[in-house]
């Protein structure tokens, strides 16, 4: 899959694309049902998606609390696995913001990315204050010479499948919901980072991981599936991991630590994939460190049952 980030500066090869436009925060099942739509618009065309670096949301308050359920880098390997060939990450700025409906269309759809067909959510809005809609859009798709498609929301029991519903049921610790909305489960992705190092000392050494700019599901303690992305020790792994501030020691900065089931190496700087499975049990602060392990052996045993049945 070939990135390309400035609309300005797009190589020939990289004209005349089917694209699905949007954030595809999560790619969940209604990201891939507007993927699919793009694909079969025009199957002998690339395959693209139109996004925006930084989201839209952070650019217009960048005070705001963590809300992506993917970063940047997470976002573009799963498009990658679902087949999308051409990713037009744009970025998202004053200049691109002050566009009008009309220009987006015609600046950055047409004369810029050269798009032979668009496809776009039933809620799709852009443009400047959020003026233009789909129907905008195929109105002046058909002025400027390309295609577009308007997908119908996705629902499943009676919710519309969104990274909206995807946060809430990640926030009431119910991962397996989420994973129905998404198609996959919900992964925390990145490079290992250094701790503390007290699971070496309590015979529970964690790879630790940063979760700034993620919207934090809820604390506890997770079973998880764990993908080693690079390396020497690259493979699938089951294990149990901790979310959350670590109240026993004093600690406040969120982060994400795995415990990797009948493991053994070095993982620093290694990007894990680590998907959460079922929510075992909220944070807690324990009288001593004797309880704390305790408590994480039955954890440990409690995730193997789980993820052996999956």
């Amino acid at each position: 899959m070939r990135i390309i980030s400035d609309y300005q500066f797009v190589d020939e090869t990289d004209r005349g694309a089917t694209a699905a436009i949007g954030n595809f925060d999560g790619v969940h099942l209604g990201h891939r049902s507007v993927i699919e739509m793009a694909r079969n618009a025009a199957p002998d065309a690339p395959l693209g998606i139109v996004t925006f670096e930084p989201h839209p949301r952070a650019y217009f308050a960048p005070d705001a609390p963590p809300f992506r359920l993917m970063s940047s880098a997470a976002r573009a390997s799963r498009l990658a696995k679902v087949g999308v060939e051409k990713l037009y990450q744009l970025p998202f700025n004053t200049a691109l913001a002050s566009l009008t409906p009309y220009d987006f269309a015609d600046k950055i759809l047409h004369r810029g990315l050269g798009l032979r067909h668009v496809v776009v959510g039933a809620d799709f809005c852009f443009g400047k204050g959020r003026a233009g809609t789909a129907a905008d859009l195929a109105e002046y798709g058909a002025q400027l010479g390309f295609g577009v498609t308007t997908a119908p929301l996705l629902e499943q029991t009676e919710q519309t499948i969104s990274s909206t519903a995807i946060r809430r049921a990640l926030s009431e610790a119910r991962p397996r919901d989420a994973a129905a909305m998404l198609g996959h489960w919900h992964r925390i992705e990145g490079p290992v980072i250094g701790g503390e190092q007290r699971g070496r000392e309590l015979g529970y050494p964690t790879a630790n991981m940063s979760i700034d700019g993620l919207h934090p599901p809820a604390f506890g303690v997770y079973a998880v599936l764990v993908d080693v992305l690079e390396g020497p020790h690259a493979g699938s792994y089951h294990g149990v991991a901790s979310m959350g501030v670590r109240p026993m020691f004093g600690e406040n900065k969120p982060n994400l630590e795995t415990f990797i089931f009948d493991f053994k190496g070095d993982l620093y700087g290694t990007p894990l994939s680590v998907g959460l499975v079922e929510h075992l049990r909220g944070e807690e602060n324990f009288d001593s460190l004797d309880a704390l392990i305790t408590q994480m052996d039955a954890d440990s045993a409690q995730s193997r049952a789980i993820l052996a049945a999956l």
